[in-house]
């Protein structure tokens, strides 16, 4: 097999490649094609793929041997080599070709279709792409050391190839170009210290569960996050950035315990009036936690037609306010209140909503963080005003602008800065310097260096753009200073150094955005938000559980990447991250607080790695109940990246009854399958949902579905027979190979901001087997996509024919 650790050209990494030749034993697979491609072709594979039939949109008929060696057909071939090396094709049902002609053939098409591309790189398309609105927040933070929701302020990008910072889907429109200034100004505002003196109020509400059973929304006598005191219920915690030095209003809304909750009456609102510098703080609010039956509650529910009265008074109840780990003080509030149009004491009160207001009595903010970032000089003359200006708008410039910054380009920022000044003085002409930094083309649009070289070639992209490329990879974000350093000196494409930095930068907080974006894209984790199980079904699933699946697998995969471990660890782990919550679903004992650790798993204990986690096991099922049907597709998509072809508009729905008797999803599944429409995708998704039918719908674990007992066994389309949720774990890890090659297909299409072309699929083969070689981990598959030709290399754009020009109407300039 042709292995190769970079399918570059070029002086620096071309040598890392390596190629292991054919053993000179065997005779030469290329003069072999007619042995090895005829017969596949003819005897296997044209009966249904032909210009007749045309089965799955495939013929082969206009395909020649020589198309490997001359890249014709690229895409078809492609299509071969996976579902033939796949073992998928020809149908199982179909007579099958010999092992050892698979395996020739599957070689032969493998190395050929890399010879191909290394001779012949093809970097593909390097369209210019927007910054996302992550990214763009992102690029902000660093840039100007201010915190904020700043992408929450921005509209959400449109998806493609599962992804949002897909360049040809970011498009940009007038109503997104004034959320973008808007969002600029308050930037510089914040970052500048020049926001207005005047208080005003940021809210933040409470996540809560909705009325359950006419009975009110809970609260919890538990600690309500690691971020609250030890011995403390209920509460929560923001950041919050102060603008000036001054007093602060810390209100609190509290819980009412009704069905009523969007009310906010006077009588719920506490506030505490605090000191804070400006900066960014910690502001907590929580009660003191206290043991059963001194809190107690009534359990009598209510009915639309009775509310049943509290059996004894309100009691005063201690509500700290906390700021920065300190307590800054302690709020007297009710344990419940009385309403002329309702009265409820089932749940402990809790805080529904909290507000920070202010400043008052508001000083300085000299000592602000960002000010101190933003403002390297300060004049102390008027004459030095201008220079000053030019330092800093350079210095932000070059780091906005991911590169160096002529005067030219500066002159329209100063111009902006000296028609500021004169109205508003020295700051204030910075500030809408910065403003105007924001939201210019550079900034807001990744726009590469055009590469020199013969039209149609692949060239090098310059040290600028690929540390703009892999910072926007591995941080969502722009370059810091020692990556521009090291593009300066033109050493950022030297292997060695390249390496150290993609190291770096995986030990940088920052790379938790792989996490945040291409972990909660790839694992469907933004979509945990909406799902809304059936209360009646799942009376356990509420907003703490919620937010706890979520983190597990955020914490998951975080320290896969962190701790540079296998990928197979995504297929099974003796170990995974759990709070007391989350460990009670699971039925793992041992596990107490809400803050998460590390916890090792038995051999007896049904979880370690993605499959047995509930998040993904939440996000692939119905609200009320499971679905064989998407947890196998979504493993054919995420884990093997093998997905069926989708259904067809007029799929009938599954019955769920037959005689007057529930039926399980296999007996669903089985009726549905009677349809052989319907029987050719089904074989090869629903083994795989069948292998986890034990976890329901929120992934807890269940022995019985519809009152029968659950047969989580299955049989796959090859005839491999396996059981459960560890024999389906031990599939996958029998192919390996596939999943390393899915996970580097996705990782790479996410590095690339693009869908990838056949020319990138060597690449993704050639970088999984490296991988192979060093026990699969995943920092290395990360190394092998940046020094990949798609990451490093552009392609010289080819002149417009005549034809094209006088198609176009271009006509020169005379």
């Amino acid at each position: 097999m042709l292995a190769l650790s970079a399918l570059v050209s070029g002086s620096c990494l071309y040598a890392a490649a390596d190629v292991t030749a054919v053993p000179p034993s065997a005779p030469a697979l290329e003069e072999r094609r007619a042995e090895l491609v005829e017969p596949m072709l003819a005897d296997y594979c044209s009966r249904c793929h032909n210009d007749f039939d045309h089965v799955a949109g495939l013929s082969v008929e206009g395909l020649k041997a020589d198309d490997i060696a001359t890249g014709r057909n690229a895409e078809t071939w492609e299509k071969i080599l996976r579902r033939v090396a796949a073992g998928e094709m020809p149908p199982h049902s179909k007579k099958q070709p010999e092992p050892a002609l698979r395996a020739d053939f599957v070689n032969w098409l493998d190395e050929g279709r890399a010879r191909f591309v290394m001779a012949n790189p093809d970097p593909g398309a390097a369209p210019v792409r927007r910054l996302n609105r992550r990214e763009y927040a992102n690029a902000v933070r660093d840039l100007l050391g201010v915190e904020g929701d700043f992408a929450a302020a921005l509209p959400p990008d449109n998806s493609g190839f599962g992804f949002d910072n897909i360049a040809d889907v970011l498009s940009v429109s007038p109503t997104l170009m004034e959320r973008y200034v808007a969002v600029a100004g308050k930037a510089a505002r914040l970052a500048t210290g020049l926001v207005p003196k005047r208080d005003f109020v940021t809210s933040w509400q409470v996540a809560k569960d909705g009325s359950v059973m006419n009975s009110g929304i809970p609260a919890f006598n538990e600690r309500a996050g690691a971020d609250l005191p030890l011995g403390s219920r209920g509460g929560t915690a923001v950041r919050y950035t102060a603008r000036w030095d001054g007093a602060y209003d810390v209100a609190v809304w509290l819980n009412s315990n009704t069905n009523n909750e969007s009310d906010r009456l006077a009588e719920d609102r506490f506030v505490l009036r605090v000191p804070m510098k400006a900066g960014v703080h910690s502001v907590a609010v929580s009660f003191r936690r206290q043991t059963w039956p001194d809190e107690a509650v009534q359990v009598v529910r209510n009915t639309t037609d009775y509310v049943p009265l509290p059996l004894e008074k309100p009691v005063d109840l201690p509500l700290d306010v906390w700021v920065d780990g300190a307590r800054a003080g302690t709020l007297t509030v009710p344990s419940f209140r009385v309403h002329p149009r309702y009265s409820q004491h089932n749940f402990p009160r809790d805080v529904l909503q909290l507000d920070v207001a202010g400043p008052f009595d508001a000083a300085g903010n000299a000592d602000l963080a960002s000010r101190k970032a933003v403002f390297v000089c300060q004049p102390k003359r008027t004459v030095e005003e201008a220079l000053c200006a030019r330092r800093i708008l350079g210095s932000l410039a070059r780091r906005a602008w991911r590169g160096p910054v002529s005067e030219a380009e500066l002159a329209p920022l100063l111009k902006i800065y000296e028609s500021e000044r004169a109205a508003g003085g020295f700051e204030s002409g910075v500030e809408a310097g910065i403003e105007a930094l924001l939201v210019s083309p550079r900034f807001l649009f990744a726009v590469e260096t055009p590469v020199a070289g013969p039209a149609g070639s692949a060239q090098h992209i310059s040290d600028y753009d690929l540390a703009t490329r892999l910072s926007l990879f591995l941080w969502s974000s722009i370059p810091d200073e020692r990556l521009l350093a090291l593009a300066g000196q033109g050493k950022l494409h030297q292997p060695v150094v390249l390496a150290a930095e993609i190291a770096r930068m995986l030990a940088d907080r920052r790379a938790e955005a792989l996490t945040e974006n291409f972990a909660g894209q790839w694992l469907y984790l933004r979509n945990l938000d909406q799902q809304r199980p059936d209360i009646n079904e799942f009376p356990q699933f509420d907003v703490p559980l919620r937010s706890a699946m979520a983190t597990e697998t955020r914490m998951f995969f975080g320290h896969v990447l962190a701790a540079n471990r296998p990928v197979t660890d995504f297929i099974r782990a003796d170990y995974t991250f759990l709070n007391e919550r989350l460990a009670r679903h699971y039925g793992i004992d041992g596990v107490r607080g809400p803050a998460f650790r590390k916890v090792s798993l038995g051999a007896d204990i049904p979880r370690g790695g993605l499959l047995g986690q509930a998040s993904i096991l939440t996000v692939t099922s119905y609200g009320n109940r499971t679905s064989v049907v998407k947890r196998g597709k979504w493993i054919l998509d995420n884990m093997l990246a093998s997905p069926p072809p989708p259904p067809p508009a007029d799929v009938p729905a599954l019955k769920t009854e037959h005689d007057g008797r529930l039926l399980t999803a296999r007996e669903q599944l089985e009726l549905h399958r009677a349809n052989p429409a319907c029987a050719s995708c089904h074989q090869r998704m629903d083994p795989l949902g069948f292998a986890l039918e034990n976890f329901d719908a929120v992934g807890a674990w269940r022995a019985q579905d519809a009152g029968q007992v659950i047969d989580a066994g299955a049989v796959l389309a090859d005839g491999t027979a396996f059981k459960g949720f560890t024999g389906l774990q031990q599939i996958l890890l029998d192919r390996r190979e596939e999943f390393a090659r899915a996970f580097t297909e996705r990782l790479m299409t996410y590095a690339l901001g693009r869908g990838l072309g056949p020319q990138d699929m060597p690449a993704v083969r050639a970088i999984a087997r490296d991988a192979a070689k060093d026990d699969w981990r995943v920092q290395t598959i990360i190394r092998g996509i940046v020094m990949s030709s798609g990451f490093t290399l552009r392609r010289v754009p080819t002149p417009p024919t005549n034809v094209a020009l006088a198609v176009s109407g271009w006509r020169p300039h005379r």
